[in-house]
């Protein structure tokens, strides 16, 4: 099966341990190509310079950790809303990616602030006989809130920016070259490990007369990540020298340059006054 094919996504496996698990690549490396296609748009954030958002990121966290108001996370949030729709991003992608695995995780975490912060009583649990406190459950919203306002300004940046072009701005505004440089091969190499694991399987696959047993399914999940991981070790060998060979010493080079205007600024400002007036706010 050609390498369109896997792009694609059409064929949907929900079967045994290594369906699943061809299916699970694909929908990694169509996420992959839908993020693309969005830095692609003609959107709000995808005008603006990548340094400029990269800085106005950076702003709008400070912001989120400073605020002491659920009131100011709820605003923050429906800036990023309102930010999403603007640069041509739908709600239900930040659902999925976002604010779903977020709330999950940091939910687990909160979860036993509701019950371990002392404070006034709000509600006891049958049985178990505890104590639910206000300061419990502002503790936990303040987590849960913190989180998904993070997240949702994370993803805006990463969907309306080509990941070259963040590395670039992060070597740009000074971040170690080294750094980079890992963040730049460490994303390449899970592409590149993505796309060989789905031929991987899908070649398998093809060469069964029938769907394989659980036993032979999973034998058929390790063997393959054996290889994988073989070839991983060969691969990242041969590139590394070819790089050097080729003048690499980790520098981010694009055609493309930045160019900062007024907007970009205007941009800036705003993103700068925000931790700024909640400062001022709670002073």
């Amino acid at each position: 099966m050609s390498e369109q094919s896997f792009l694609a996504g059409k064929h949907r496996h929900h079967g045994n341990i290594a369906e699943r698990m061809v299916h699970g690549l694909q929908q990694v490396m169509e996420h992959a190509l839908d993020a693309e296609a969005i830095s692609a748009t003609p959107g709000l954030l995808q005008q603006l310079d990548p340094r400029i958002k990269l800085l106005s990121l950076l702003a709008v966290l400070a912001a989120t950790l400073l605020a002491s108001q659920l009131t100011t996370l709820l605003l923050l949030f429906v800036l990023a809303v309102v930010l999403a729709l603007a640069s041509q991003i739908s709600l239900s992608r930040l659902y999925r990616q976002a604010w779903l695995s977020v709330l999950l995780f940091s939910g687990m975490l909160a979860l036993p602030a509701i019950f371990m912060v002392p404070g006034e009583r709000l509600l006891t649990l049958p049985l178990l006989h505890w104590h639910i406190t206000r300061q419990g459950l502002s503790s936990a919203a303040f987590l849960l809130g913190r989180a998904e306002v993070s997240a949702s300004f994370a993803l805006l940046l990463m969907l309306t920016t080509p990941w070259m072009h963040v590395l670039k701005a992060m070597r740009s505004l000074g971040v170690p070259v080294l750094l980079v440089a890992l963040l730049g091969m460490t994303h390449r190499y899970v592409f590149v490990l993505l796309q060989t694991a789905s031929q991987m399987f899908e070649a398998r696959r093809s060469r069964l007369l029938a769907p394989p047993s659980g036993r032979m399914a999973r034998q058929l999940v390790a063997s393959t990540s054996g290889v994988l991981l073989g070839k991983a070790l060969q691969l990242s060998s041969e590139v590394h020298m070819a790089m050097v060979s080729r003048g690499y010493r980790g520098e981010v080079y694009l055609l493309h340059n930045f160019h900062t205007r007024k907007r970009d600024w205007c941009a800036l400002l705003l993103a700068l006054a925000l931790p700024l007036v909640i400062v001022w706010n709670h002073a």
